[in-house]
């Protein structure tokens, strides 16, 4: 097969997770395990029965958010129909929330089931939201290697955190 015409798909800002020392366990377990008091610290918006929302501490575009199950598994036919039912419903929820909030033209939403499709945490299933806009992908992700976010995590935490309090959500 010839590769010479392939398009590639270039992430360099991921090479510092990528290389990063590697804790022992599952992130997703310790972030929702933890008091809700250390919520901001962990970056969680959301907890319910079932699931919980978090930004990404790793955004592709401001408001990148995950929606996890509590339950340790790889697998989407370890999930009852309730968690699967909570977890959309919590998807849905960020969406709107997302669109009121920062006015994206449109989002990627997904997962990835297993190592060999990407999952970066294959251990524990997570949903991405990725709010996306015309040309957010400009010269400084394509030239620069730079991926320009352009408000700190915290920061959007508490407007998030704020209008999904005022949704009386939460």
């Amino acid at each position: 097969m010839d590769n010479s015409n392939m398009e590639r798909l270039w992430a360099p800002d991921r090479i510092g997770m990528i290389r990063a020392e590697k804790t022992p366990g599952c992130f997703l377990c310790e972030k929702h395990r933890d008091t809700e008091d250390n919520d901001k610290a962990n970056l969680v918006l959301e907890r319910g029965k079932h699931c919980y929302c978090l930004m990404n501490l790793y955004p592709y575009t401001n408001g990148h958010l995950l929606v996890a199950p509590y339950q340790h598994t790889g697998d989407l036919g370890d999930l009852c129909p309730e968690e699967l039912t909570e977890i959309m419903t919590m998807v849905r929820r960020w969406v709107v929330l997302l669109d009121k909030w920062a006015h994206p033209d449109g989002f990627n939403m997904g997962m990835n089931i297993g190592r060999a499709a990407g999952a970066g945490v294959a251990a524990h299933l997570h949903w991405h939201i990725v709010p996306r806009w015309v040309g957010d992908v400009n010269f400084m992700s394509s030239l620069a290697g730079t991926r320009v976010i352009n408000q700190s995590l915290e920061g959007a935490w508490e407007e998030l955190h704020a209008l999904i309090t005022a949704e009386n959500i939460i």
